[in-house]
C-alpha cells in the first residue's frame, strides 16, 4: 500500500518541523535567565519568541494526531506504555504556556522570578522526555505478542534513550543561542553569542557520539549512511560557525543538524515503529499498525489541502515578526530634567558721564519741526443712519 510509507514520511516531516521550530523556542526558554541578566534583558529574550512559540507547538499536536489517525496501533502501544512520561511531557508544556502568560501580570521580582524558573524547567523537560521516548522506540521496549507494553516507568530510562534526550537538550540550547543572536542587539546579543560558543563543543561531541551509537543500534553495517554523514558534517559546521562571526550561517547549521538527526532516527527505525526487546517478531511495523486504506485516503486529501495553508500562514507570521528586539525597549524611560530657575533681569547700566565739551554744545535745545494741525471738519447734521450706528 503506497499510502503507508507516505504517511510515515509525513510524520517524519512533522516531527522534524517541530524540532526545528520549537527547538529554538525551547533553547530560548532555557537560556533566557542566563542571557538576559536584568529584567529588561529577560523580557527582550522572551519577546523574540513571544509571537511564535504557540504556533510552533502546533507541529507537535499535528504529529501526534497523524500518528493516531494513520497508525493507531503504534499510537496505542506508545501512549499506554509511556503514560507517565506523557503526563510529565504535558506538565512541561503547561509550565511553558502558563509562564508565558502569567509572568508579566505582576511587576514583583519574586513573581517574575518564579515564572522564569518555571519557563526554564518546562523548556528542559520537553526535549528531554521526547528524546528519551524516541530513543526507546529504536533501542527496544518489552512488548508482548499482543503489542502490549509489559515494562515499568523506570524501564524507559535506558542508556541510549537518556543519551538521545541529553543530545536533544544540547542541540536545543545551541539552536536557541544562535537564534537569540539573530533576534537581539547590544549586550544581550553578545552574551548569547558567548553562550553559543560555550555550548557548541559539547553539543558537537554529543551529536557525533549519538550518530555513531544510533548506527550501531540500527545494525546497518560499518559505514554511515548519507543522512548520518550529513548530521556529522552539519554539527561540525555549527561548531565552526559558532566560533566565527556569521550568526546566520551558525543558525542554518544548527537547523540542518537538528533536521538530519531526526531524519536519521526515523530512517534507521523504518519499517519498524516500535522495536520489541522481548522478541523481534513482536515489533510494531508500519504495516501491522496502519489504518485501513480508506482512512489513509481521506487523511491524504485533508493533508494535501490544509498543510500548504498552515505553512503559508506560519511563513507569513515569521515575516511579520522578523525584526530584532532590543533590551532598551523594556527599560523605563529616564525622568525628564527639571526646568531651570529663571534668571533675574539684568540691571540697567548707568549712563556714561558726559565730557564738558559735549555739555556745552548741547545747551541749546533743538526742536523738531512739527506738522501743522489739520483744520477741523465742521460737524454736519446728525442723520438717522449715524444715530443707529452709535447705538
Amino acid at each position: 500500500m503506497a499510502l503507508v510509507p507516505f504517511w510515515f514520511i509525513l510524520i517524519t516531516i512533522l516531527w522534524t518541523g517541530f524540532f526545528i521550530l520549537e527547538g529554538f523556542d525551547l533553547g530560548v526558554g532555557m537560556l533566557h535567565g542566563a542571557v538576559g541578566r536584568d529584567e529588561a534583558g529577560r523580557r527582550a529574550v522572551i519577546n523574540t519568541i513571544g509571537p511564535l512559540w504557540d504556533g510552533n507547538e502546533v507541529w507537535l499536536i499535528t504529529a501526534g494526531a497523524a500518528m493516531f489517525a494513520a497508525f493507531p496501533g503504534w499510537y496505542a502501544t506508545l501512549f499506554s506504555g509511556m503514560y507517565l512520561a506523557v503526563v510529565l511531557l504535558l506538565c512541561g508544556l503547561i509550565l511553558r504556556g502558563v509562564s508565558f502568560e502569567y509572568r508579566g501580570k505582576d511587576p514583583d521580582k519574586r513573581w517574575r522570578g518564579t515564572w522564569s524558573w518555571a519557563l526554564g524547567v518546562g523548556s528542559l523537560i520537553v526535549p528531554l522526555v521526547i528524546g528519551i521516548a524516541l530513543g526507546d522506540l529504536l533501542h527496544g521496549l518489552p512488548i508482548d505478542s499482543s503489542h502490549e507494553y509489559t515494562g515499568t516507568f523506570w524501564g524507559l530510562f535506558q542508556p541510549y534513550a537518556i543519551m538521545t534526550g541529553v543530545m536533544l537538550v544540547a542541540l536545543c540550547l545551541l539552536h536557541g543561542a544562535t537564534f537569540i543572536t539573530m533576534k537581539t542587539t547590544d549586550e544581550v546579543r553578545s552574551r548569547a553569542w558567548r553562550t553559543a560558543r560555550t555550548v557548541a563543543p559539547a553539543t558537537g561531541l554529543l551529536v557525533l557520539a549519538w550518530v555513531g551509537w544510533t548506527h550501531v543500534e540500527a545494525h546497518e553495517g560499518a559505514f554511515l549512511n548519507l543522512i548520518e554523514l550529513i548530521a556529522c558534517l552539519a554539527v561540525v559546521a555549527a561548531v565552526w560557525e559558532a566560533w566565527g562571526e556569521h550568526q546566520g550561517w551558525a543558525f542554518s547549521a544548527t537547523t540542518v543538524t537538528i533536521a538530519s538527526c531526526i531524519v536519521t532516527f526515523f530512517v534507521d527505525l523504518y519499517p519498524r515503529v516500535m522495536v520489541s526487546s522481548t522478541n523481534p517478531a513482536y515489533s510494531l511495523t508500519v504495516h501491522n499498525s496502519a489504518s485501513p486504506t480508506y482512512t489513509l485516503q481521506v487523511m491524504t486529501v485533508i493533508a494535501v489541502v490544509l498543510l500548504p495553508i498552515v505553512l503559508a500562514y506560519q511563513a507569513w507570521t515569521y515575516y511579520v515578526f522578523r525584526r530584532r528586539v532590543s533590551a532598551q525597549q523594556f527599560r523605563p524611560a529616564a525622568p525628564a530634567p527639571a526646568p531651570a530657575s529663571p534668571s533675574p533681569p539684568p540691571s540697567p547700566s548707568p549712563p556714561a558721564p558726559r565730557s564738558p565739551a559735549a555739555q556745552e554744545t548741547s545747551t541749546v535745545p533743538t526742536t523738531a519741526a512739527r506738522p501743522a494741525p489739520a483744520s477741523p471738519v465742521p460737524a454736519g447734521p446728525r442723520t438717522g443712519r449715524h444715530r443707529r450706528w452709535r447705538r
